[in-house]
């Protein structure tokens, strides 16, 4: 297993040894998945002998929960992976794929348990059995201290597929929460009241795809190679401009690989000195940005001459 991966040396400024941002998710994605096998038996169980669409909904989105977890895992092993001969700027790109999947894995969920639940609420069944009651309030707790922990390694990270494994646990807990609303609905309505259940896991379904919505767009702008936020440049340019020598920029790039950014800045330096002297300089620009940051795994400086106006 990958728990404590040496960040790769690229320089002296990241030689230290630290926990890969990785293993931090990946361990996240292990307890999600052991969790979810758990949730997913019990719910199901509890949903068929207890007669609950709403809570079969929800284990079928705990199912979908494990194969997402397991996605993320396998990704976040593939992002980690140093560059090579086919992939100079790394494999980080696995890591934003991944959360697209995961968001269509919710959109799928969601479609099915929306068509279901729609025959549920114009089909006669006999209403749930208080005792999933029960069960529904162990699974809201257990989803809500999961989402919490995830979460706060997807933003230590900043990994979207982390992000959205968490928010998958979040939707998971917000379908539990309809369904114990809808269950109760129909058990303390008695009868006549039997379609809340149905109600209930189709409300759940416009929350897993709205969910599956706020996950995909972030994972797609990056694929994309959307620019970061613009604190971010303004960040490299902070740090550029206390290096001696640089006169002003040009152009600055900046694109999110996985766990890592890579900046391509162009500095301005009086046009009299020498190629030696401009090398030194573009340098000593690109380990201030890297110390200001060490997000950061790679700048490329190009270095123009300055003109005055």
């Amino acid at each position: 297993m990958l728990d404590e991966m040496p960040v790769r040396k690229k320089s002296s400024l990241s030689r230290r040894t630290r926990v890969h941002p990785a293993s931090k998710g990946m361990r996240a994605a292990r307890w999600g998945i052991l969790l979810n096998l758990f949730l997913a038996l019990a719910k199901g169980l509890a949903g068929f002998f207890g007669n609950s669409y709403a809570l079969l909904a929800d284990a079928v989105e705990s199912t979908v929960d494990i194969f997402s977890s397991l996605v993320v895992w396998t990704a976040l092993r593939i992002a980690a992976r140093p560059p090579d001969e086919g992939h100079p700027y790394g494999h980080g790109k696995a890591e934003p794929l991944a959360a697209i999947f995961v968001s269509l894995a919710l959109f799928a969920a969601a479609l099915g348990i929306a068509v279901q639940s729609v025959h549920e609420i114009f089909s006669r069944h006999n209403a749930p059995a208080p005792y999933t009651l029960i069960v529904l309030v162990v699974v809201i707790f257990l989803k809500e201290v999961i989402f919490r922990y995830v979460v706060r390694i997807g933003r230590q990270t900043e990994s979207t597929a982390v992000k959205s494994d968490a928010w998958h646990h979040r939707s998971d807990a917000i379908t539990s929460a309809a369904a114990f609303v809808g269950i109760l609905v129909a058990v303390v309505g008695g009868k006549g009241f039997e379609m809340a259940d149905g109600i209930a896991a189709f409300f759940a379904s416009g929350i897993i795809a709205f969910n599956a919505w706020r996950l995909f767009i972030p994972a797609l702008r990056e694929v994309m190679d959307t620019s970061p936020p613009l604190k971010m440049k303004n960040r490299i340019f902070r740090s550029a401009a206390k290096v001696s020598g640089v006169l002003g920029f040009h152009k600055c790039f900046v694109r999110k690989m996985g766990f890592e950014y890579y900046v391509d800045l162009q500095i301005l330096v009086n046009a009299k000195i020498s190629v030696r002297q401009g090398h030194t300089i573009a340098h000593r620009v690109k380990d201030a940005i890297r110390s200001a940051d060490r997000r950061i795994a790679d700048v490329h400086i190009h270095v123009e001459p300055y003109v005055a106006p």
